[in-house]
């Protein structure tokens, strides 16, 4: 199981990080929000220990800027503020839970698994995803914006299909490649460069919002 520890104090951080990894986590940490939201854009994580007291960003707003882009990873908040106020607060920013401080490890341990379990029970493929005012439906295999149709190809609807399942999530061309094209080596193609382009000309180019955006160097990412 992949895990980001998000904690601003580092001897805290360690022990967290040392405790979980000793029971065979894949442990990624990070020390303030914007590191954090930055991991969790480029990167699939299945459940995220965040502290609420950051010295940038503080875990409440991290919550609230992954819901609003569609990023719906567990996050199980670990936070001295442990009032019924701060608790609400968490869950209605987008927490999954609340765990305060101190805590005991084994707690922990057994909310991260709960939280991965659930996950895991929800992930059915969604038939209706919706981003900002664009809206997929898998089933019927249509595309709208802004209310408008948009015709697509198969081969464009599946890739468009596949960056709004990874909504917020940097995909590399070969990763694209091999979900997409169930390519899993390059070939020195340039066809997902191609396909993102038709897209843009179909969803973005009309419209003043674009959605689909090129990180240099790493790949393609559909946000707000």
């Amino acid at each position: 199981m992949k895990l980001l520890v998000v904690e601003d104090e580092p001897q805290l951080l360690s022990i967290i990080r040392k405790g979980l990894s000793e029971k065979n986590y894949d442990v990624s940490a990070a020390l303030d929000g914007t590191t954090a939201l930055d991991m969790i854009n480029n990167n699939r994580f299945d459940v995220v220990v965040l502290d609420v007291m950051l010295p940038d960003i503080n875990g409440i707003e991290i919550c609230r800027r992954l819901r609003a882009s569609g990023n719906f990873v567990p996050i199980l908040m670990l936070t001295a503020l442990n009032s019924s106020e701060n608790i609400v607060t968490g869950l209605n920013a987008g927490a999954d839970d609340y765990m305060s401080k101190p805590f005991k490890f084994s707690e922990l341990e057994a909310r991260i698994n709960a939280l991965a379990r659930r996950a895991g029970q929800d992930q059915k493929p969604a038939e209706v995803i919706t981003i900002a005012d664009l809206e997929i439906d898998r089933r019927a295999k249509t595309v709208k914006r802004n209310g408008n149709l948009i015709t697509l190809t198969a081969k464009e609807f599946k890739l468009l299909y596949y960056l709004a399942k990874n909504t917020g999530i940097t995909l590399s061309r070969e990763k694209i490649l091999d979900n997409v094209w169930n390519i899993n080596f390059d070939m020195n193609t340039n066809v997902v460069d191609v396909y993102i382009n038709y897209l843009r000309k179909k969803i973005d180019r009309p419209y003043t919002v674009k959605l689909i955006h090129t990180i240099k160097g790493l790949g393609y990412i559909l946000k707000p």
